[in-house]
């Protein structure tokens, strides 16, 4: 299959996982993505656990389809070979603090002058310019930060961050998408540009329906724990067992939640006559449904709500969402092999064009795997 992005090369200057995350969604398109890395240890993320004999399993997961150079960017003539090399590539993309690429001769004014056409992508906690400009961030304090971790939780408990490092991958789906959209641009126009994508505000794009929910009451979102704030049933529910998700998000889901339960007289309690209503009155909905889950186990009632066309769940562990059958006839989970010779398994792209699924091109690298090969390659193809 030919993929969408080859031909492109993309050189990487990234660490830990919103940079090289954008990066690996490049090279799964077919991008040539080389990773720039300090000859001390590169990627911080390679030292992160579990270890498979020494690799990280971490960094493979954010860093297949890639190649590895080492340069150390504090001396003169490695900072000359990283200008050759960018001089080669159609983008550059970055997640240093602000400043620090200047600070090496590498802003995006001194790359223009070797790359007129270049796309320049930096990715950081607050964007390139204001108050916060200086300021670095992780994860965790953007989720601080942007009001995620308000949202997050029990009602009336601590405050709590989203499991997933959702502004981290967030923003690295931003920068991927605004490189794909500004390749196209810079075809058309010959000139290139440069992408600011800042964490923060990445995680509040996503977070619409509670930046609208202030902009249209003046009230700030609160916690609902699994619940949704403007619809009922939508939430995890407890069975005999154990707890499963099930979610009616319209009347005709809930009349048949209804007579999936054996009360179809629930459909005509006032309390219960519309989405708005039901979102109201939503604690006392959960009490009435609990009563007559904790009949059954969580597979019975997820049975009787699939038959019915009611979306629902398990609460999935991950050992058991990656052995799900969808997720096999999809070929999300393969075989991957790394530097060391361990083969371990890795999540792949999700995304299938004309119904072929994703494959894994190159392992992820060992530090500096190809500095040789990439550079005599240059050296060949610049003019004596």
């Amino acid at each position: 299959m030919n993929l969408p992005l080859e031909g492109i090369r993309v050189v990487e200057f990234c660490n830990v996982a919103a940079g090289p995350y954008c990066g690996m969604l490049l090279a799964d398109m077919g991008a040539d993505v080389i990773k720039v890395e300090h000859p001390a240890g590169g990627d911080t993320l390679r030292a992160w656990p579990p270890l498979s004999e020494g690799y990280s399993e971490n960094f493979a997961a954010l860093n297949r389809n890639k190649r590895s150079v080492t340069l150390d960017l504090k001396r003169a003539d490695d900072l000359e070979k990283a200008r050759q090399l960018i001089a080669s590539a159609h983008v550059l993309l970055e997640n240093n603090r602000p400043g620090v690429m200047a600070r090496l001769g590498l802003s995006y004014e001194d790359v223009a002058a070797l790359a007129p056409r270049i796309v320049y992508c930096s990715i950081s906690a607050y964007g390139q310019t204001g108050p916060r400009a200086q300021e670095g961030g992780f994860d965790l304090t953007v989720q601080a930060m942007s009001g995620v971790m308000s949202v997050t939780g029990e009602p009336g408990g601590a405050p709590v961050k989203c499991g997933v490092p959702l502004a981290d991958f967030t923003a690295g789906l931003y920068g991927a998408f605004s490189v794909a959209a500004a390749l196209r641009a810079a075809e058309q126009s010959g000139r290139g540009t440069h992408i600011d994508v800042p964490m923060l505000g990445a995680t509040l794009a996503i977070a619409a329906l509670q930046t609208s929910e202030y902009f249209g009451t003046g009230r700030d979102p609160q916690k609902l724990g699994s619940a949704h704030p403007r619809n009922a049933p939508y939430q995890a529910f407890r069975a005999r067992d154990t707890w499963f998700g099930m979610a009616a998000g319209n009347d005709a889901l809930w009349r048949a939640v209804c007579e999936t339960v054996g009360r179809p007289a629930l459909g005509n309690d006032p309390r219960f006559a519309n989405p708005t209503l039901r979102a109201r009155h939503q604690d006392a909905l959960r009490e009435i449904l609990e009563s007559i889950f904790e009949a059954d186990d969580a597979s019975v009632w997820l049975a009787r709500f699939r038959a019915a066309g009611v979306p629902c769940a398990p609460i999935n562990t991950y050992s058991e969402v990656l052995a799900d059958e969808q997720v096999a006839h999809m070929a999300w989970v393969q075989p991957v092999e790394l530097p060391n010779g361990v083969t371990t398994r890795t999540f792949v792209s999700p995304v299938r064009f004309m119904g072929e699924a994703a494959v894994i091109r190159a392992r992820p690298p060992a530090l500096g795997e190809h500095t040789a090969a990439v550079f005599q390659a240059l050296d060949a193809s610049t003019p004596a």
